[in-house]
């Protein structure tokens, strides 16, 4: 499969433009054709000074409408990419099908009708062969990040995709099983109609956020407004993107159903023959993905005890909802560090 190099660029250069200094780390992007007509990107992050060659790569994996603008941005403070290069790491920030610079091949005949599967196996599996290729490090086994839906799709993967070259994983506020959901939610889901595809999702996110953090209490269940910074909107809507319909369907389908069934497989039986060690983030507030249905991954894996972890990020005191685990003020202190030292752990 071709690949390509991008521009080479400084991680965190949003942030400094906002009067926060990052480390000075270097960025490149690659693109991996994925055998369905698209090419995904690989952004990787790394401190040549810092690099630690005794651990193992870490790819971080984008959810639900989301891209991976995130994972290098921060309002405040350092972004998760930059956090995890400036401490050893080799740091892989994945764009999927239907995710940021992840684009169709010209001349091909790309699917825009794909659904999970063909994201978490497919264009998954695509980025891990081809990231040895990119990697400093000796070829070998990656840890692996998953972000909301993107945990999700580290665990199909783990689950249905026996002998991939995945070692520690980390549920960053993903959902396995739907034991419960919020009422907003739950309402989605039963549409007749479904959840409808749209467009300009981006736009009407920019224009809508400084209305909808002026309304007390309407952001709550996704972001707290007095933890983040949300004077930039123009920045912070850059991770956002168009819902697939597709998806939009068979994540309905699954929460009205509590388990993911895909091709007569369901994800929360099979995950518990998946025995690799696990860290669990959640968010005390999230009203996205509420905390049983975070936890439900770890009580399902095949996992034993001594090797999963559970972190909980915010308090009565400081509540953090599903955003908040990436860009509030406390994110760097209650998720990038513990989230750090256990990668960092060298039990495992």
């Amino acid at each position: 499969m071709a690949t390509g190099v991008a521009k080479r660029t400084i991680a965190g250069d949003i942030g400094a433009s906002l009067g926060h200094t990052p480390p000075m780390l270097e960025r490149r992007t690659y693109y991996v054709e994925n055998g369905d007509g698209w090419r995904i990107a690989l952004h990787r992050y790394r401190d040549p000074d810092r690099l630690d060659p005794t651990r193992r790569p870490v790819v971080v994996i984008p959810g639900f409408a989301m891209n991976a603008y995130i994972l290098g941005y921060h309002p405040t403070r350092r972004p998760l990419a930059a956090y995890l290069a400036d401490a050893g790491f080799e740091v892989f920030c994945l764009e999927l099908r239907g995710q940021g610079h992840a684009h169709p091949i010209p001349g091909q005949r790309a699917r825009r009708d794909f659904g999970l599967a063909d994201v978490g196996l497919v264009d998954l599996g695509a980025a891990l062969d081809a990231l040895p290729r990119f990697s400093a490090l000796p070829p070998g086994d990656v840890d692996a990040i998953g972000c909301s839906l993107g945990a999700t799709y580290m665990f199909m993967h783990a689950a249905w995709r026996p002998g991939a070259r995945l070692r520690r994983l980390v549920n960053l506020g993903g959902p396995l099983e739907w034991s419960t959901a919020h009422p907003f939610v739950r309402t989605m889901a039963r549409l007749p109609f479904g959840v409808p595809a749209m467009r300009g999702t981006r736009t009407l996110a920019r224009l809508g956020l400084p209305l909808a953090a002026r309304i007390p209490g309407f952001l709550s269940i996704y972001m707290n407004p007095e933890i983040c910074d949300l004077s930039r909107p123009e920045s912070l809507t850059n991770t956002v993107d168009d819902p697939v319909a597709q998806i939009n369907a068979e994540v309905a389908r699954w929460i009205r159903q509590r388990d993911l069934v895909l091709n007569d497989r369901n994800l929360t039986t099979d995950l518990a023959r998946v025995n690799l060690p696990l860290l669990t983030v959640v968010a005390n507030a999230d009203g996205i993905v509420p905390e049983a249905v975070v936890r439900s991954g770890d009580l399902r894996i095949g996992t034993p005890a001594a090797a999963r972890h559970v972190v909980v990020a915010g308090d009565a005191g400081t509540p953090m909802a599903h955003a908040d685990l990436f860009i509030s003020e406390p994110a760097e202190d209650a998720v990038f560090e513990p989230l750090a030292r256990w990668l960092a752990t060298p039990r495992f």
